[in-house]
């Protein structure tokens, strides 16, 4: 893009508090540098440890942050949900809040967007147990085979979109379908979606929680629910 980005960045978190200052501060550094117009969103999914309370403290700092706060843990989709709701600028960027992606990786996307509605990024070097990893492949084929995608990395949480698909499309989920949700009825809607790879990087602080074995059978029910809505708004 030639001109100044306009550009909404948000982290969904939960429990995050060792972290979010960190990468908070990476952000609006990054932001700055590319002389973007900007705004930052802290969505707390109802954290335990602070976070809400770190947040708040960046956000009286930098009056381009602002914090969303879910008085109870809500879930990703949710947390999602609340960022792309809470962005006011022509692109919305998210990244997870635990630190595992270098948002310096971001501003190298937005030329993409002259010619696509949405990037969808992969992991270079996914940095799980090899369980989780299976797991991930697995549902990918699946979420593909379901929904006529070619998508590399369904969840991978580095993802560019222009904010009116979020004027345009439904999203019900709560949990973790939420982007195979997003992505699915995007490319029902017609929108040009490209991919490109970023780094992946081991957490430095908190505790993973999306391999909850609750969070994945939530995601098997909300899946099977979404591929019925979907196939019966297509006859």
């Amino acid at each position: 893009m030639t001109k100044s980005p306009s550009l909404s960045v948000f982290f969904p978190c939960y429990n995050e508090v060792e972290n979010i200052e960190r990468i908070a501060g990476q952000a609006i550094a990054v932001l700055k540098n590319i002389g973007a117009d900007y705004e930052l969103v802290i969505v707390d999914d109802g954290s335990r440890d602070g976070t809400g309370e770190a947040a708040d403290k960046i956000a009286a700092q930098h009056e381009s942050v602002k914090v969303i706060h879910h008085p109870t843990n809500l879930g990703y989709g949710a947390a999602l949900q609340s960022g792309f709701r809470a962005a006011t600028r022509e692109l919305v960027f998210y990244t997870d809040g635990d630190g595992q992606f270098d948002i310096n990786e971001m501003p190298a996307l937005l030329p993409l967007m002259n010619e696509y509605d949405i990037v969808s990024c992969f992991r270079i070097n996914r940095q799980d147990n090899i369980i989780r990893k299976i797991n991930a492949w697995c549902w990918t084929r699946l979420v593909n085979l379901l929904f006529g995608m070619r998508i590399r990395d369904i969840d991978c949480a580095f993802k560019l979109y222009k904010r009116e698909i979020f004027d345009n499309i439904e999203i019900s989920s709560k949990g973790a379908l939420i982007d195979t949700e997003i992505l699915a009825r995007a490319v029902r809607k017609g929108y040009r979606i490209t991919q490109r790879g970023v780094h992946h990087y081991p957490r430095k602080a908190g505790v993973q929680t999306g391999a909850n074995i609750k969070v994945i059978l939530r995601a098997f029910r909300e899946l099977f629910g979404l591929y019925r809505k979907i196939r019966k708004s297509r006859d």
